[in-house]
């Protein structure tokens, strides 16, 4: 089943700005589209504003947080959010979802808000339609298209979207030995990411007795909690040097040394993650085991998105 992700419109090229413009993703409409199909979707324009249209501006007000056209002083904020709920039937399918940065309706932090008396704008806010998006679907990866620019939380993101699919294709209802198959694959990147609460989850799912829907959605939300924590290059070393301990029957002497040393530079930055990672794909390949070979970590996304190249 493919890979649906829901995306800002203008972000696909669609000239569906304020302005009458775009703000056209390279990395989403040249590499990732290759293996995603994407949703797009535009709030402002799906609640029937205008192309262009007047700006829309997030202020504060002593009833919370309004989206408001200052030009009209049109309040547009309970449409906004509307907007998520009527496009739930699309919501549904998805894995993950781009958005476009500093929107008042789809930015994700650092909105400007502003003070209607005095002008004066802080950015602390995020958009409307995020906000509900986030009420909906608290376990949906999210990411910002400026964020993609940056290679470890580009590679974050993807890695959360193929694992959170994977997570929508289990069978429902959920049986316990397809939860626990689920968590054992996911151990080496939760221990790269968040060791304590790869164990803490460990430990609830052996305990839990009926699986029901209550207990998925607390699990997923946490596993895609733990998940969106950066991975060091200390924890990143661990789980390299996990891996060899499965191979330390197979090498010579001179074999785990330069595997060892490789792990290490990668450790001093010396080496991107990928080096020690390739070497490692190779002796799984000459030595085939069943428990790396289904561990997320070593193969979560496709190879040619190049994720690990700058980590």
């Amino acid at each position: 089943m493919a890979i649906k992700v829901g995306i800002s419109a203008c972000l696909l090229g669609d000239q569906v700005r304020f302005d009458g413009g775009h703000k056209r993703s390279d990395f989403c409409a040249n590499e990732l589209q290759r293996h995603v199909e994407f949703v797009k979707l535009c709030p402002e324009v799906g609640i029937g504003m205008s192309v262009p249209r007047p700006t829309i501006r997030l202020e504060q007000h002593a009833h919370g947080v309004r989206a408001v056209v200052p030009k009209t002083g049109e309040d547009v904020t309970e449409r906004l959010s509307n907007f998520a709920d009527k496009a739930q039937p699309h919501l549904q399918q998805l894995s993950g979802y781009v958005l476009c940065a500093k929107s008042p309706s789809c930015g994700m932090e650092r909105v400007k808000l502003y003070d209607p008396d005095t002008g004066y704008a802080r950015k602390e806010a995020e958009g409307i339609f995020v906000k509900r998006l986030r009420e909906l679907h608290p376990a949906l990866p999210l990411e910002e298209d400026g964020r993609l620019n940056d290679a470890p939380l580009r590679e974050n993101f993807v890695m959360r979207v193929f694992v959170y699919h994977a997570w929508q294709q289990l069978p429902k209802p959920l049986r316990k030995a397809d939860l626990l198959n689920f968590h054992t694959e996911l151990k080496l990147l939760l221990l790269a990411h968040n060791q304590a609460e790869y164990r803490r989850l460990g430990r609830l799912v052996a305990e839990q007795q009926e699986i029901d829907a209550a207990f998925a959605r607390q699990y997923i939300e946490a596993i895609m909690a733990a998940l969106g924590k950066p991975a060091t290059r200390a924890n990143h070393t661990n789980v390299l040097q996990h891996i060899q301990g499965y191979f330390g029957q197979h090498l010579s002497k001179d074999q785990k040394a330069e595997l060892s040393g490789l792990i290490l530079d990668y450790h001093d930055g010396v080496q991107p993650l990928l080096a020690p990672l390739t070497l490692l794909r190779h002796y799984l390949r000459e030595y085939p085991n069943d428990y790396l070979q289904g561990q997320r970590y070593l193969n979560p996304y496709p190879a040619d998105l190049k994720l690990r190249y700058a980590l």
